[in-house]
């Protein structure tokens, strides 16, 4: 007997809503379009510092412009479902406690706030505090930086006794050694803390910027990206040629010694000695083809022995996002662009006055009047199977009829505030060579977007110029393209590099990339201009195999003219969202991986840049409702009844005008509780005045078919200086303990009734 897409997916579902929350336009695409090539890019190690040296050279050489190595900014995205499976009475089983809501089950992330079910553990204003869950008292705080530098941001992973403080935007000295080190590296901060005696054991400084970190049992992975430290002294007169100046800048770094390739790191012990270190040439790998102008490298941090038994790695390729399961770490990079792929601008619209789509009816929120709609259902326009071109197992997704309601041309806005969703043609900016009476301001040109196939290598960066810069050429823009690094972490020492591959297009975020049954799962955009979605825009789900990361199957052409804004892997199905002016959710079918096809579509306003799921064939989705010309209208909370992929429908939504959720582009904030069906997220709203803004917790009720609100929570707000206005603090995280409902805002911890909402506690964040 086979089992049913359906009857799968609903297994997993009501598995993952469990493990997520606690420990525990047109679609088709030409058929005579050739499957996409994805490539296989062995890694491969030096043999020491004198091979390294020369291939790094020989790379960065190609590489370097007139103004140095790369576009000089780099952009960092925060932007962060489970895919462990449990048994289907394992509701039952749910502890006393929520935990950050992360991707894999087992997998932990970092986030602003801890628990174990006995103590909460946070960070804010460079104090580290330890929180007794059932007294509400503060049980234990730590200043780790100076009280000027408070504002730094940190987040936190624990186990047991230990916790590591991550400050990832790089300069912040621990308090303890400020003292011992006048300086900070420019790079993140590790600090390892015991939370039994709230004193600091160890700290890691390490040069570059933080992508991300994952830990499984008590082993931390850290990946940092670095550049090469090579200084540019050369200052170019008004009428230098171009290629004289990328001839000198080849000379400095044919000159440049292995040190400023090789990454570096200190570390400080329990008695504030610090020592340095690189990672040794024979520990780094690289690609059959690389850049030479970025490193990526991996820390293994053990909590309970410290830093000092780290034996970092590191491979010549760039990293924006990383991935992880119990017993895999996928770190991925699109090098076209050459910055992150923040560049994929997921926060919320300006506020938008539009009428909305729907009538609405009042919310009992205490935040600005809010429509809230509980059915009927929103049933789409038709599924429909997935058809197979001529060869090279690729599916197109097939056209449907459109659904309720259609897509609509967009029109340039009339107010300068809003942003416009219109296509625009695309544009390469090119500076040329100008006459000595001419003045050196850009020339744009419009040319057509490259149209050459996706390629395995990784391919320079456009050097981007400055405005009026003398004599200098844009480089032509290769295909976009996202690779792909595995590594084995199924032990608790170094990692082992297993595979590489490369497939077309962008990721938005990690959802975007899930491993099952041996199958890696990749959902990409492939955009004309970057991160911008126009008419040439179209997106796919790629299947590779995990150990070889060759490709096994595809579907393209998923929301053409638009671009990705949520995707979720759940066992054997997909969803994916895209969106330009209306959000079509396709559900996939991908039990045989070499013939992935989608399944159903649903067409709807607005967009879900979350799906979380919500057990027995529901899907909750976190977005914001739009017009039909896809203006966006504030945040919408939707309920998704799954459980037949074929006809994926709307059961209910909750719709809050004029607002916006940091749950849109960080799920951690997002946490969904089966045990009694709240659903809870931080909310920030706004009127019609710049100073009439206004942040809670919005605590909503799903059922089987319905969103209602149970009311929000707020904060005291702050005593200000003289002659300012109170600050409003702005709550970013939500969390149960028993039948206590905590949120936490820079400003402090509140503890609320999980039932009534009523106000249990207060805790400041002072001193």
């Amino acid at each position: 007997m086979r089992t049913s897409i359906g009857t799968a997916a609903a297994a997993l579902a009501t598995a993952l809503l469990v493990v997520a929350c606690t420990d525990a336009g047109s679609r088709t695409a030409s058929p005579d379009v050739p499957p996409a090539t994805l490539g296989a890019i062995r890694l491969v190690a030096y043999t020491g510092c004198d091979d390294m040296l020369a291939g790094l050279r020989e790379a960065t050489v190609k590489n370097v412009g007139p103004w140095g190595i790369g576009p000089g900014q780099i952009f960092t995205a925060t932007g962060r479902s489970a895919d462990g499976r449990m048994t289907a009475d394992a509701k039952s089983a749910v502890p006393g406690y929520s935990t950050t809501n992360v991707h894999e089950a087992g997998v932990d992330e970092p986030d602003l706030v801890k628990t174990d079910g006995e103590r909460i553990i946070t960070y804010a204003r460079g104090v580290l505090r330890v929180v007794d869950a059932a007294s509400r008292k503060v049980a234990g705080s730590l200043r780790l930086v100076p009280p000027d530098k408070g504002y730094a941001p940190a987040n936190l992973l624990v186990h047991g006794d230990r916790a590591l403080v991550l400050f990832t935007e790089g300069g912040t000295v621990p308090f303890g050694d400020r003292a011992m080190r006048p300086a900070a590296p420019p790079g993140p901060q590790y600090t390892l803390v015991d939370l039994k005696e709230m004193k600091i054991l160890a700290s890691m400084a390490t040069a570059g910027s933080h992508v991300d970190a994952r830990m499984i049992g008590s082993t931390v992975r850290i990946v940092v990206r670095s550049q090469p430290e090579i200084t540019f002294t050369h200052q170019p007169g008004p009428d230098e040629p171009e290629a004289e100046l990328i001839r000198r800048n080849q000379e400095i770094v044919r000159a440049a010694p292995v040190d400023a390739w090789l990454p570096t790191y200190e570390i400080t012990g329990p008695r504030r000695a610090t020592t340095k270190h690189k990672v040794a040439c024979e520990r780094v790998s690289h690609p059959r083809q690389y850049s030479g102008t970025s490193m990526l490298t991996v820390h293994t941090v053990k909590l309970e022995a410290g830093f000092d038994g780290d034996e970092p790695i590191s491979v010549a390729a760039d990293g924006d996002t990383v991935y992880a399961t119990p017993t895999s770490m996928y770190v991925t990079s699109n090098p076209r662009w050459g910055f992150r792929n923040a560049m994929i601008d997921d926060t919320p619209p300006p506020p938008a006055t539009l009428t909305p789509a729907t009538p609405v009816t009042p919310a009992e929120t205490g935040l600005p009047p809010s429509p809230v709609a509980s059915g009927p259902a929103v049933t789409p326009g038709g599924g429909g199977s997935a058809v197979t071109p001529g060869g090279g197992g690729s599916t197109v997704a097939p056209k449907d009829p459109p659904s309720t309601p259609p897509a609509e041309k967009v029109g340039p806005s009339g107010d300068p505030s809003m942003l416009s969703l219109t296509p625009m043609p695309s544009l390469r900016m090119r500076v040329t060579d100008a006459p000595p009476d001419a003045s050196p301001s850009p020339t744009l040109t419009s040319t057509p977007a490259p149209t050459a196939p996706a390629s395995p290598t990784a391919p320079a960066s456009p050097t981007w110029t400055p405005s009026g810069a003398p004599n200098a050429t844009a480089a032509p823009e290769p295909p976009e393209q996202t690779e792909v690094h595995r590594f084995d972490i199924s032990g608790a020492g170094v990692p082992e590099y297993v595979a590489s591959g490369a497939v077309p297009g962008r990721l938005l975020n990690q959802y975007a990339l899930s491993e099952y049954e041996g199958k890696l799962r990749i959902a990409t955009t492939t955009f004309d201009r970057p991160g911008v979605a126009t008419e040439q825009s179209t997106s796919a789900v790629y299947v590779l195999d995990a150990a070889t990361l060759s490709k096994v199957g595809e579907v393209t052409g998923l929301g053409d003219g638009e671009r990705i804004y949520s995707v979720r892997f759940i066992g054997p199905v997909g969803y994916v969202v895209t969106f330009r002016q209306v959000d079509p959710l396709y559900t996939l079918d991908l039990r045989d991986p070499a013939a992935p096809k989608v399944t159903g579509e649903l067409k709807i306003t607005g967009f879900s840049a979350y799906l979380h799921p919500a057990g027995d064939g529901r899907l909750i989705g976190v977005g914001q409702e739009a017009s039909g010309e896809g203006r966006t209208l504030g945040t919408q909370i939707s309920l998704f009844d799954v459980s037949d992929p074929s006809k994926p429908a709307r059961l209910a939504r909750f719709h809050q005008e004029k607002s916006g959720s940091e749950a849109e582009w960080d799920p951690h904030a997002f946490l969904y509780w089966p045990a009694t069906g709240l659903a809870m997220l931080p909310l920030g709203s706004w009127g019609g005045h710049t100073d009439d803004y206004r942040t809670a917790a919005l605590v909503l009720k799903v059922t089987d078919d319905s969103i209602t609100s149970r009311g929000t929570i707020t904060h005291p707000k702050e005593k200000s200086p003289k002659g300012f206005a109170p600050a409003t603090p702005t709550i970013q995280r939500c969390l149960i303990v028993g039948d206590t409902l905590w949120t936490l805002s820079d400003s402090g911890l509140k503890a609320s009734d999980a039932t009534t909402l009523a106000d249990r506690s207060w805790i400041p964040f002072t001193g």
